[in-house]
């Protein structure tokens, strides 16, 4: 890249040198780029800043949302903890994320900003006085060599033109010496000529060598001037270069979180508690408080008693098979849990349990609902038709029956029956539509 001097107009540039004139505008610039660098470096950072702001809510949402699958869903025992324990470790490198975001935005953008203002200084008339300072000092050094400069140019081009006429006025006089039309005074001009061109060549060859002489003895000074300049931008520069270095390493630091005590500790937990789940253990519990090691009351015979608010029926999703009907039948132990088959994982409920009563409709029931005569039984306990409200749907349902309703996320419908002891609600769709579907598949809006 070349430049041009305001004092030099018609100083051909011959090279890049920053010895050239104008050439030192590099350096000037270079003060302006250091401002817009330390833009950059902000935005730069304030960019990092908003993704790790952006990653830790990713944790944090997933974590939440598959805390609560998890706890809903059918796992369970020490496997279940250390499931729950590698979804809590988001949640605490959510946190640190967070840590590192404030960091970067309350002490490396702040302290960037800072220093920028107290470095460079800006002007009414606009830009920077740094650099004004700098291309004044530039220009005040360069001034007298370009000025000299610009004589040998001048006095250059004197020479070389002198000795284009020189040439010329010799070629004219050997030609004449073989014309004989010209007469004696025409070839007297001719030579008259030459000696002068050749005297001008002399002359302009010694001007033109002795402004080259006072160029050459004007350099030295020329150059240390312009060193000294130089010197002051580039202690300048060195700040600004010592200082982003120094910025960096702090951001650096607060990356990097494997020398954060914290950060080792929550992968070091995560690492025991998954290492403590026991298949066992996990067996051994679901056999004792979902399977044979559960305790019974087995059927016994029992007298008529007259406490009449024994519930003797329930309600049932589908009609139960025809069969022997037990009734009177209690459990005493941890009731078991009966996922919903056509759910996903979030559909199941833990502290949903079996019935502990058991009652099918019989002909020779003297407690049925309805008698022979089609009269309703006075035993029953008095019951009244439930409230509709709308609720929302938390997750996609696509019904597995007939009589199921299947519906997205975020739909809304109408509850018209509570949850039943399977779990089940009756309701129905905006479109009309009614028909089951799992309880803890929604929820009321408020």
């Amino acid at each position: 890249m070349s430049g041009s001097y305001d004092d030099s107009v018609g100083v051909e540039v011959s090279s890049d040198s920053f010895w050239e004139v104008g050439n030192y505008k590099r350096t000037v610039k270079r003060i302006d780029d250091g401002y817009r660098l330390c833009n950059d470096l902000m935005n730069c950072i304030h960019e990092r800043a908003r993704i790790e702001k952006g990653y830790a809510q990713q944790l944090t949402e997933w974590a939440k949302r598959w805390k609560q699958l998890v706890e809903k869903g059918p796992q369970y025992g020490t496997v279940e903890k250390a499931w729950c324990a590698f979804v809590s470790e988001a949640e605490k490198v959510s946190e640190l994320h967070l840590d590192i975001k404030g960091a970067l935005m309350n002490e490396d953008f702040e302290k960037i900003k800072n220093w920028q203002k107290e470095a460079f200084h800006k002007q009414m008339i606009g830009g920077f006085k740094e650099t004004k300072e700098a291309d004044d000092g530039f220009r005040k050094a360069q001034k007298p060599w370009a000025k000299k400069l610009k004589e040998v140019e001048a006095s250059k081009k004197a020479y070389h033109a002198a000795c284009k006429e020189e040439k010329l006025a010799t070629f004219r006089e050997a030609n004449s010496k073989a014309d004989p039309a010209l007469n004696p005074e025409q070839l007297k001009k001719l030579q008259d000529k030459v000696e002068k061109s050749k005297q001008d060549v002399q002359k302009t060859k010694e001007k033109y060598e002795k402004s080259l002489k006072e160029l050459d003895n004007a350099t030295p000074q020329y150059m240390e001037n312009m060193e000294q300049v130089f010197e002051q931008c580039q202690q300048f520069e060195e700040k600004r270069l010592r200082f982003f270095r120094e910025v960096l390493l702090e951001v650096e630091k607060h990356l990097d979180l494997s020398n954060i005590a914290s950060y080792k500790n929550i992968y070091r937990e995560l690492e025991q508690n998954i290492k403590a789940a026991d298949a066992v253990e996990d067996l051994r519990w679901f056999r004792a408080n979902q399977g044979p090691g559960m305790s019974m009351n087995w059927p016994q015979f029992e007298e008529y008693s007259g406490d009449l608010n024994r519930t003797l029926s329930r309600r049932e999703k589908k009609k139960p098979a025809d069969g022997v009907t037990l009734t009177g039948i209690s459990q005493t132990g941890d009731q078991a849990s009966q996922p919903n088959k056509h759910s996903s994982v979030s559909s199941y409920e833990k502290n949903q349990s079996y019935p502990t009563e058991w009652s099918d409709e019989e002909p020779n029931n003297p407690f049925s609902s309805t008698d022979a005569n089609g009269e309703t039984n006075p035993f029953d306990e008095d019951t009244s038709l439930a409230v509709e409200v709308r609720v929302r749907a938390l997750y996609d349902y696509e019904g597995q029956e007939q009589d199921e309703l299947s519906f997205k996320a975020g739909d809304e419908l109408t509850k018209t029956e509570d949850e039943d002891e399977q779990g089940w609600c009756k309701g129905r769709l905006d479109s009309g539509q009614v028909g089951l579907y799992p309880a803890n598949y929604v929820e009321l809006i408020q």
